[in-house]
């Protein structure tokens, strides 16, 4: 890498942001970092300045879902997106791939996992971890598909069964993510239908043996 890049780190915590910032620079010189912690300011600097780069965390207010990738893209088609997640690569990393972004990269990955997803997107336009690129193999070998009854979810699914799992109630789900409590009681009801479960109790068992698989 010799050309000087421009990055946009997004991410709603101050320490997420410095210490991505901190290891970019200490490995990648020729880079110039910016840092917003909402969607509206990657949005209101896009159009002011050109980035080769968005480092995106994927619970960004504002955003929550694969639709930032959309909003993102109609300001700039060519911006490389590298979604930043603590959630399982397993349940969330195709998703945000087959939408548009150019990588997904775990928070709980080192200082060199990092440094190496940065450098892929940016020279080659994609990264995969190599765990995950091992799943996909596999499951390509032996015609796997769907193995996991928690893929048949979609991203807002997944979202309210993970905030029902950890103990939120239909009041406390409409009020974290801005909707009505009857929207909140449709997608529990289609949960459980996909998922063919009557209770929280059985779709936090079902929770215990896939989200880490």
């Amino acid at each position: 890498m010799t050309s000087e890049y421009n990055i946009l780190i997004a991410d709603d915590h101050s320490v997420v942001r410095q210490g991505v910032s901190l290891i970019l620079k200490y490995s990648l010189p020729n880079i110039i970092i910016n840092q917003t912690d909402t969607l509206n300011g990657v949005l209101e600097k896009m159009v002011v300045t050109t980035f080769d780069l968005i480092i995106l965390d994927i619970n960004l207010p504002g955003g929550n879902n694969v639709l930032m990738i959309e909003k993102i893209r109609g300001i700039d088609p060519n911006v490389k997106i590298l979604m930043f997640s603590a959630f399982e690569e397993d349940l969330y990393a195709m998703r945000y791939l087959n939408s548009g972004a150019n990588g997904y990269l775990n928070k709980l990955g080192n200082e060199e996992e990092i440094v190496e997803a940065v450098r892929k997107v940016l020279t080659t336009g994609k990264y995969i971890s190599d765990s995950l690129k091992d799943k996909l193999i596999n499951d390509l070998l032996n015609n796997v598909s769907q193995t996991n009854p928690l893929e048949r979810l979609s991203n807002r699914e997944l979202e309210i069964s993970r905030l029902l799992v950890n103990g939120y109630g239909n009041l406390e789900i409409a009020n974290h993510l801005n909707i009505q409590m009857s929207t909140v009681s449709t997608y529990k009801g289609r949960i459980f239908e996909k998922l063919e479960v009557k209770n929280v109790v059985s779709l936090a068992d079902l929770f215990k043996l896939y989200e880490n698989n």
